[in-house]
C-alpha cells in the first residue's frame, strides 16, 4: 500500500506555520513513516511530481503568483488545509488592505524614510508578480477543506489534524489544543 502524499507551501506570510509544523519534534519521525512529502520546503521539492492527498497552505494571497500557486494546489491536492491566520483571514499582510496599491508602492519605493531611489523608479518587470488590490484569504480564491486557526497553529493541533487526515478518522481537538486564553 502506498503512503499518502503531503504537499506544503507558504504564500504571503512569515513561514511561522511551517516552523510550528516542525515543532511536532520527534513526531516528525512518525510522520515520515506514514507519508511521503512532495512539493514542500520540508523536502525541498520545488514542483509537483505527482498528485497529493493533503496540501497545507500557509499565508494569504497578495500577488498573482500566490493565486496561481494556490489554484495549482487545489487542482493537485485531494484535501486542502489552510493553516494559520494569514491563510484564514489575511493576517498581518492584510493590514495593507485599506491602502491602495499605488500608495503602498510609493511608500516602499519612493517616499519611505529609508528609501534611496533618486530616479524614482517603481519595479516594473513582466517577471515580477502583479500585486493584488488587497490580501485575500485562501478560501476567497479556492475551496478549502479545513482551517487550522492560530498565529501560528500549535504543533499539537497540526499533528492531531494531520494524523487524523492520514488515518482517515474523525478529527478530535481537545480544548487544550484550541484554547487561546
Amino acid at each position: 500500500m502506498s503512503k499518502p502524499v503531503i504537499a506544503t507551501t507558504s504564500l504571503a506570510g512569515c513561514f511561522g506555520c511551517h516552523m510550528s509544523f516542525l515543532d511536532i519534534d520527534d513526531r516528525l519521525l512518525d510522520l515520515i513513516e506514514l507519508v511521503e512529502f512532495n512539493k514542500s520546503p520540508i523536502d525541498d521539492i520545488k514542483t509537483f511530481t505527482k498528485d497529493c492527498d493533503i496540501g497545507l497552505i500557509e499565508g494569504g494571497c497578495c500577488n498573482t503568483e500566490n493565486i496561481h500557486l494556490l489554484k495549482e494546489f487545489r487542482k493537485r491536492c485531494k484535501i486542502l488545509v489552510s493553516f494559520g491566520e494569514c491563510a484564514i483571514m489575511g493576517g498581518l499582510p492584510a493590514m495593507r488592505n485599506d491602502i491602495s496599491v499605488k500608495e503602498c508602492l510609493e511608500e516602499a519605493y519612493l517616499s519611505g524614510p529609508s528609501t534611496v531611489n533618486e530616479d524614482k523608479i517603481l519595479p516594473n518587470d513582466e517577471e515580477l508578480p502583479m500585486i493584488l488590490d488587497r490580501v485575500y484569504p485562501c478560501h476567497e480564491i479556492v475551496k478549502m477543506d479545513y482551517h487550522l486557526p492560530g498565529c501560528p497553529p500549535t504543533a499539537d493541533m497540526i499533528w492531531i489534524v494531520l494524523h487524523a487526515l492520514i488515518l482517515d478518522v474523525d478529527i478530535e481537538l481537545p480544548y487544550e489544543v484550541i484554547k487561546y486564553d
